[in-house]
């Protein structure tokens, strides 16, 4: 686990650590560098290179969309103090101790999500799914208990109800498969090394024609005492 007693004892792992921990594995993720001033926000974004994002950066706020601490695309110095200004207006009143992380804005593409939860019957379960507008839309997944074998992973992806946006429709690119089975595979690999997560989402992941990235990311943890 990383060396964050802090986070831990919340049962809250942050973007940053979570990413971390999956790169470790081979997983590619957009980097997140963390500003505690709007200078620092500044010049953050102008050395990352716009368009940029901004996430509200909190072990109390969890659901960072839900409260308006996430803004994409931000594609100018204006746009980024503007946005910074209203995510720490409505970030702070809830954790006054919340900051921002600036990261590249990632390219477009097929995005799917993948995690683990943990069930009272089953134990740890990893979960495979289309992301964006489909996740809430068709709510279309696909699960494996941990560990998830080679052959397993391959059959969360086939399975789902929306693999012909996998494979390219209507003439759209085809998604990297492999990728996604190989951010599968790292998923119940990191959850055996740490069993202490007892909660992880990769929510999106954008899945290209050649690769992936892990935009977003959190994980909860065992709470220690």
């Amino acid at each position: 686990m990383p060396n964050n007693a802090g986070s831990a004892a919340s049962g809250i792992l942050t973007e940053k650590e979570v990413k971390e921990m999956i790169s470790q594995l081979g997983v590619k993720a957009t980097n997140c560098h963390e500003a505690f001033s709007l200078d620092e926000v500044l010049s953050l974004a102008e050395n990352t290179g716009f368009p940029v994002v901004l996430k509200v950066n909190s072990l109390k706020i969890t659901h960072k969309s839900d409260i308006g601490g996430v803004r994409l695309n931000l594609g100018s110095k204006a746009e980024v103090k503007e946005a910074y200004q209203q995510i720490m207006a409505r970030s702070l009143p809830l954790d006054p101790g919340a900051t921002v992380t600036v990261q590249r804005m990632a390219k477009p593409g097929l995005e799917v999500i993948v995690g683990m939860t943990t069930t009272p019957q089953f134990g740890r379960v990893v979960m495979f799914g289309l992301g964006g507008i489909y996740a809430e839309l068709l709510k279309d997944t696909s699960f494996s208990l941990v560990p998830v074998t080679r052959s397993a992973a391959e059959d969360m992806v086939r399975s789902i109800n929306g693999r012909k946006l996998l494979q390219g429709f209507r003439g759209g690119p085809a998604a990297d498969q492999e990728a996604i089975i190989a951010i599968i595979e790292a998923v119940s690999a990191l959850c055996e090394k740490h069993p202490k997560i007892t909660e992880l989402d990769l929510n999106p992941v954008i899945v290209y024609e050649r690769g992936a990235v892990v935009v977003d990311a959190r994980a909860a943890v065992i709470q220690e005492i």
